[in-house]
């Protein structure tokens, strides 16, 4: 029998994962040793009994094998929080592709553990009177400083540790030798940093209806019949989905049980935290980028004791260890942030579904617009379709109407604004009424060029053009280079150097010009980098402190403004035109989820879709909210090609800062899918490549990139194809250490 090592974590904390150590597996162990299991290991040179955590297992040793001890025993507590952490990360790191580390330091939600805050209290161990006679007798002994605490006590049986430290200037000291004679006794309570600040007020009783009540029992019913499954709300724009996860997270509390709400940008954070803690109080807490590292570890803390029900977050949510898991849920699910760009490339839709499965969980996943993905699988019998085609109380869907921005031309008009919206902006602002502007852009400008001779100002780092911000400064959104831009063009001298396309910026300074009298707020990516700018931005816009918020892809993402009567979408089919399979898909959900925004209240809406493609289908069905007949029409392409979901396809991609090097290596990873496609019986030709060649942009940050694209029905069989892919690199491994390679599963973008 072939022998067995196994690599072993012994102290589980973030800042120690990249520290495993390789220890045998003893033939009495091998079937109870697997990746996530607690084990006892020999520690050191004394040998010290630890306990350890599995994280990998291999045929081969990595040392000497003389010098590799073995595994001591399996521990009898098994599987822990973390030991669940683990074997999640061990499915990321097979299902995904990278390092055990990498998909560890993903699933570890805090860096490392940090001291807990206390709260020290002092409090009084007998009457005020023998105080006060114990503080005289101090006095004539010239022991003043007990004396102060004695008298303080008299008058208040309980104060503050640090109020007698610091303003009655006692020692530490002194406090220990009255503990002593049993004056007085010190407390210590350990207190969490909440990140969320208190929400006063109950939630409004809302009357659900019947497509509502119906979603909410099917789900806990099925749970409680002990079969959770997976479902999907397809449900229009204001039909009430959130009251739906509301309905089932309250009922699963009620079995105490608890609830990842995954939500897709952090700006949804706010309005969604405000109903929810409304509705549970305390209980719900938050996890996302911009809480502290303090407060990271206590939301973690709390979640393990079984200290909260609920926590609401982007994808990096989803790993809250959360002892008794009853429910994820994922709204929005078709938007492209549930997809990592970091090693592993994981996906929250599926990795929920992991999660869900090993503690026999629910997941509910929720859309207006779902991802090709999901709907796709409801056709298959995998995942429960549920239909909610009613908005929520008195409101109706808004009248859309296309404008032609070419015969906008033809007519003089040169502005970002067509004559429509501008009409009808001005109806909004005199009635009082608010305005939503959607682009998808950020910045000034898009790049800058020369008119005369067509120069682009590129990045010298990456091969991409820079764009051009406020107060003339041009700046790579890949790598943060930043150069002032220049009077004339360095290619021919001329002074036709201009930007090209509007940006967030440029739209602000329009409105200001065209409506002077005009509150306006901006929110893109410049605007919200601040910690609570998302909320600030928000909070200001639903108070109605002002009149038009213009912004970027975040302002369209399930945010609910009663007051909103107008949505104007700006170059709508600007996302058409990305080199992109899932242009379309994006392209229509985009247009649906701004539209949605619009009459939301008890004011009908409108919306403006202002496009250079009216034709185009992902722009007709969007007008009409119409997602049945858009799925028809693109998964026809989807088959004809091969594109996910009917098959699936995995990128990758080799970086390395010498070119030659990474296109040879690219070049030799592309011949060996070749080969197992050719060595393959009949079925071989199931598997289908697309490459090796230069990605989209070819360098990034000095680093040149090629790339090549595998295609098959299977997901598993492209699974097989990775595992070979990494066996040759790691076989490789001394000649490849200036080189990344990166795998990418039905990825999100081209590269």
């Amino acid at each position: 029998m072939a022998e067995r090592y196994a690599d072993v974590i012994v102290d589980i904390s973030h800042e120690k994962v990249d520290r495993p150590f390789q220890y045998r597996v003893p033939p009495q162990l091998l079937e109870a040793v697997y990746p996530g299991v607690r084990v006892h290991v020999p520690f050191g040179r004394g040998d010290r009994d630890k306990i350890g955590y599995v994280v990998d297992l291999s045929d081969r040793a990595d040392y000497p094998v003389d010098k590799i001890k073995d595994i001591m025993a399996v521990d009898e507590k098994g599987i822990t929080a973390q030991s669940s952490q683990i074997q999640i990360a061990y499915w990321m790191k097979r299902q995904y592709g990278s390092t055990m580390i990498a998909a560890l330091k993903t699933v570890l939600p805090v860096r490392r553990a940090l001291k807990q805050l206390e709260k020290k209290k002092v409090t009084a161990c007998v009457d005020a009177g023998t105080l006060q006679d114990v503080a005289v007798q101090c006095e004539q002994k010239h022991q003043v400083a007990k004396a102060r605490v004695l008298r303080a006590l008299a008058e208040d049986e309980v104060l503050p540790y640090e109020l007698i430290r610091q303003k009655l200037n006692v020692s530490s000291a002194t406090l220990l030798a009255l503990e002593k004679q049993g004056y007085l006794k010190t407390e210590t309570e350990h207190i969490y940093r909440n990140p969320v600040k208190r929400v006063e007020g109950r939630e409004k009783q809302v009357v659900l209806r019947d497509d509502q009540r119906t979603v909410i029992e099917e789900v806990v019913g099925d749970y409680r019949a002990g079969r959770p499954g997976t479902y999907l709300i397809h449900g229009v724009t204001g039909s009430g989905k959130t009251e739906v996860y509301l309905g089932i997270i309250e009922q699963m509390i009620a079995m105490g049980k608890q609830a990842i709400m995954l939500i897709p940008e952090i700006a949804l954070t706010y309005q969604t935290l405000l109903r929810f803690y409304k509705r549970f109080g305390e209980r719900v807490s938050v996890m996302n980028s911009t809480l502290s590292a303090g407060e990271k570890y206590d939301q973690v803390s709390r979640a393990a004791a079984g200290e909260l029900d609920v926590i609401i977050g982007p994808r990096s949510a989803l790993f809250t260890p959360f002892p008794n898991l009853g429910v994820i849920i994922m709204d929005e699910e078709h938007e492209s942030s549930y997809k990592s760009e970091s090693s592993p490339k994981y996906h929250a839709r599926e990795t929920a579904i992991r999660i869900a499965s090993m503690h026999k969980a629910s997941v509910v996943l929720g859309s207006a617009t779902p991802s090709m993905e999901a709907y796709y699988r409801t056709k298959t019998g995998e995942y429960k379709l549920f239909e909610m085609t009613k908005r929520h109380g008195s409101s109706t869907l808004p009248g859309v109407y296309i404008i032609d921005m070419r015969e906008e031309l033809k007519q003089g008009n040169r502005s970002v604004f067509s004559t429509k919206l501008h009409d009808l902006m001005e109806r909004r602002l005199e009635a009082g009424e608010q305005i939503m502007l959607f682009l998808n852009r950020r910045g000034y400008a898009g790049f800058v060029s020369c008119r005369a001779c067509g120069h682009v100002m590129k990045c010298p780092h990456c091969d991409v053009s820079l764009s051009e911000h406020r107060g003339g400064r041009l700046v790579c959104h890949y790598c943060g280079y930043e150069e002032n831009r220049p009077a004339v063009c360095p290619e021919c001298g001329s002074r036709y150097l201009m930007g090209f396309r509007a940006g967030t910026e440029q739209i602000e300074e329009a409105l200001h010009k065209e409506f002077p009298g005009a509150r306006i707020l901006r929110m893109d990516a410049d605007t919200t980098r601040k910690k609570e700018s998302y909320e600030k931005i928000l909070e200001a816009f639903a108070d109605e402190k002002a009149d038009i918020l213009v912004g970027t892809q975040m302002i369209v993402k399930g945010h609910d403004f009663p007051n909103v009567t107008l949505v104007g979408i700006l170059a709508a089919d600007l996302s058409l035109n990305q080199n992109d399979y899932r242009a379309g898909e994006r392209t229509f959900q985009l247009l649906t989820q701004a539209a949605g925004r619009a009459g939301r209240g008890d004011k009908p809406g409108e919306v403006v879709i202002q496009t250079y493609q009216p034709e185009h289908y992902s722009i007709v069905h969007a007008a009409n909210q119409d997602y049945g007949s858009f799925y028809e029409e693109e998964i026809i392409y989807r088959s004809f090609m091969q594109y996910p979901p009917v098959a699936h396809m995995m990128a990758v991609l080799v970086t390395s800062r010498e070119q030659q090097t990474g296109k040879e290596l690219c070049g030799q990873m592309a011949s060996l899918v070749k080969e197992m496609r050719d060595s393959r019986d009949k079925d071989g030709g199931a598997l289908q490549m697309i490459g090796p060649t230069e990605a989209v942009i070819s360098r990034i940050n000095d680093q040149y990139r090629y790339v090549f694209y595998v295609k098959h029905r299977d997901y598993e069989e492209l699974v097989k194809v990775k595992d070979r892919l990494e066996l040759f690199c790691k076989e490789r491994e001394k000649e490849l250490h200036n080189l990344t390679v990166q795998y990418d599963f039905d990825p999100i973008n081209t590269y």
